[in-house]
């Protein structure tokens, strides 16, 4: 069964068009340990994702990804000269764990956050709940084919 995901990224950091360019890449520097262990223990290969615009005005979701590498050890935590060094973290007991992702398609029409808000199909998304900050959120199956509807796909074009 395909598990359905929300993943946070600021486009100046990783647009999707960066995911579309190069063809997949490993979701790095999630320092959260919900997060973390939504990586590590839940995300499965195959599994959709909308990519999310973050930390933009407005801030939307512009495109699907899917997992195409299940959760492993993330190798920028015992990088000393990572911004996501961790000093705690080793390859014989990682604190950090990553997937890969590669892109589906993007949406005909970005989703702005407001348009999620307004829509009453999408009330119980976590995205919209007030103190939600997590960069990694499940999807219910209902909202990310809302989502999908509101930016001019359908799950047939997937």
């Amino acid at each position: 069964m395909v598990n359905h995901w929300l993943m946070k990224s600021e486009p100046d950091v990783y647009p999707y068009e960066q995911l579309e360019t190069e063809g997949s890449t490993h979701w790095d520097g999630v320092r959260n340990y919900q997060a973390r262990n939504m990586m590590r223990d839940d995300m499965k290969i195959g599994d959709l994702v909308l990519y999310y615009h973050s930390n933009f005005k407005p801030p939307h979701v512009a495109g699907v990804a899917r997992v195409c590498k299940e959760g492993y050890p993330d190798h920028t935590s015992w990088d000393s000269s990572s911004k996501y060094h961790d000093p705690k973290s080793t390859p014989e007991n990682p604190r950090w764990f990553m997937v890969d992702l590669e892109p589906v398609c993007a949406l005909k029409t970005t989703v702005p956050l407001q348009a999620v808000r307004d829509n009453p199909a999408c009330e119980n998304m976590l995205l919209i709940r007030r103190g939600q900050r997590l960069s990694i959120q499940p999807v219910e199956l209902q909202d990310f084919d809302t989502i999908l509807s509101m930016g001019g796909l359908s799950r047939s074009d997937l």
